[in-house]
């Protein structure tokens, strides 16, 4: 049996929990908006087309923060095509996943979708084929109450009232050459630091995301970052990283170990920006928006049950990337929620991608139902219960070899202490494929009087670790009590089944 010890103490904290940790993501792209969170005529859907039986899983979820309209998709995208009446929106080619966008969905209709489904938007600008002028422009149409030209425009199109949005995206990906309008870091520096000049030129109250390397991998990470920031330091607030993983080759272990590289790539990205800070001697701080994240099975897709990443015709809403995640994946995914945790204190915005449908952990079908993916589980739980102060753990486990990493941490883990409820949220994932976890959990200057709640994500009993939530079996992997967790001498004991994620939360006073 592996066995490991945590020890938290009251005193030494990372930072308050920041609740835009919980984001999501929404781009046209696949299904993920038309049949997604929107299907007129669909049994469940309300008077304005939006899937109810989607929205109440969306509810359930606990996303904070929704990331809109993309993605690849919006550096092609004029935002005015998606806004007035909608039998007059123009229907357009996207260059990007090379389908058909018929625009009945655009910005009017997110923001109401983002107001019943209780979430704040993060808008992303077109920054590859069109530039200063248009963001501005979008700026002030969402933003200024009226009496202006796109001001007035928005309010004949049917809201009278500023959308209010506050978060900002300057572009998407703009490193990488698939992306329309690729650009070199220092135009795309001198890009956003114009927009962003112009854009808080209409309205100084929003907080502007700069673009990264669109992952760790780009021959140019680490100078993209440095040489946008150079630029453009003073006008943004975030900068922007993206990463997807996967399981290669059968090669399990590694694939439970890859939080161990979002912790490398989070820890090389804050290194650069503050050398920036120093370098130009500037005072405020620019912290992290992790706006892209997941599991995503880039190889291996071109079969009939895991769809084509580019659509091969003009299509609507063809299938895209509905990724069917199992047991690994969701005990992998509580491992990169437990990282942006760890790193709450830098990393302050992050958006699991996407929200449905699209390696997504909520799937829906067309005229049809809606579920869980097992991946939905880590998400939902700590959006729900991370709350307060992120403890700085002290973990003391066995290892557990792989291939990629070497020897590695069996037993992964994060916790909050909220000091207002007095509880105590631990997030724990036990790696190891084969042996189960003998736990403890220390606590210093706090005592423990109860176990609240305790649950476990694991291989069903007549299950493997490919388990997953499908149309027809929808609940096959899902939370249960994790029994095996105990109080003894004020001490917090676990037993964790081999291949699982689990939190639990306990009651606790000063002590």
């Amino acid at each position: 049996m592996t066995t490991a010890r945590i020890t938290i103490d009251r005193d030494f904290t990372i930072g308050s929990v920041p609740r835009r940790l919980f984001g999501s993501f929404v781009e046209h792209m696949g299904r993920c908006v038309y049949t997604g969170i929107y299907e007129p005529g669909h049994p469940a859907a309300d008077s304005r087309g939006f899937r109810t039986d989607v929205l109440e899983l969306v509810k359930e979820m606990g996303p904070t923060v929704v990331r809109y309209p993309g993605g690849n998709f919006v550096s092609g995208y004029n935002w005015e095509d998606g806004v007035g009446p909608v039998e007059d929106r123009p229907v357009r080619i996207d260059g990007a996943w090379h389908t058909i966008e018929t625009n009945a969905f655009g910005l009017h209709e997110f923001v109401d979708w983002s107001r019943e489904a209780g979430v704040e938007i993060m808008e992303a600008i077109n920054l590859g084929t069109r530039g200063v002028d248009e963001a501005r422009a979008l700026v002030e149409y969402a933003n200024h109450p009226g009496g202006t030209a796109w001001s007035d425009m928005r309010r004949r199109n049917g809201a009278e009232d500023p959308f209010d949005i506050k978060l900002w995206c300057l572009g998407n990906e703009l490193d990488g050459p698939w992306q329309i309008g690729h650009k070199t870091a220092h135009e795309y520096g001198r890009l956003a630091q114009e927009t962003a000049k112009a854009m808080k030129f209409v309205d100084p109250t929003i907080e502007l995301v700069a673009v990264g390397s669109s992952n760790r991998g780009m021959p140019t990470f680490g100078t993209w970052e440095h040489t946008v920031l150079t630029h453009a330091y003073d006008e943004v607030d975030y900068i922007s990283m993206h990463a997807y993983y996967q399981e290669h080759d059968g090669d399990a272990q590694s694939f439970l170990a890859e939080a161990v590289d979002m912790d490398a790539f989070i820890d090389g990205v804050v290194s650069t920006i503050d050398a920036v800070k120093a370098a130009g001697k500037h005072t405020k701080d620019v912290n992290i928006s992790f706006d892209e994240w997941n599991v995503w099975y880039q190889t291996g897709l071109d079969t009939d049950d895991q769809p084509h990443q580019v659509s091969k015709g003009w299509r609507a809403h063809p299938r895209l990337i509905e990724d069917t995640y199992n047991v690994t994946d969701a005990v992998v995914v509580g491992t990169f929620l437990n990282s942006l945790l760890r790193h709450g204190d830098r990393v302050h915005i992050a958006n699991q991608a996407q929200l449905v449908n699209v390696i997504a952990p909520i799937r829906s079908e067309e005229g049809g139902p809606a579920w869980r993916q097992a991946s939905f589980w880590p998400f939902a739980r700590m959006s729900a219960l991370a709350r307060g102060q992120i403890l700085r753990l002290a973990v003391s486990s066995d290892q557990v070899e792989t291939k990629k990493f070497g020897g590695v941490d069996a037993v992964d883990a994060a916790a909050t202490w909220d000091e207002e409820t007095g509880r105590v949220a631990l997030f724990v994932a036990n790696r190891s494929l084969e042996d189960a976890a003998d736990v403890s959990l220390d606590l210093r200057g706090l005592s423990a009087s109860r176990i609240r709640s305790a649950e476990v994500l694991t291989i069903p009993d007549d299950g493997d670790r490919f388990s997953a939530n499908v149309e027809d079996d929808q609940d096959r992997v899902t939370l249960r009590p994790l029994d095996d967790a105990a109080l003894v001498d004020g001490r917090l004991r676990l037993n964790l089944p081999a291949l699982s994620w689990s939190v639990v939360e306990l009651e606790v006073a000063t002590a």
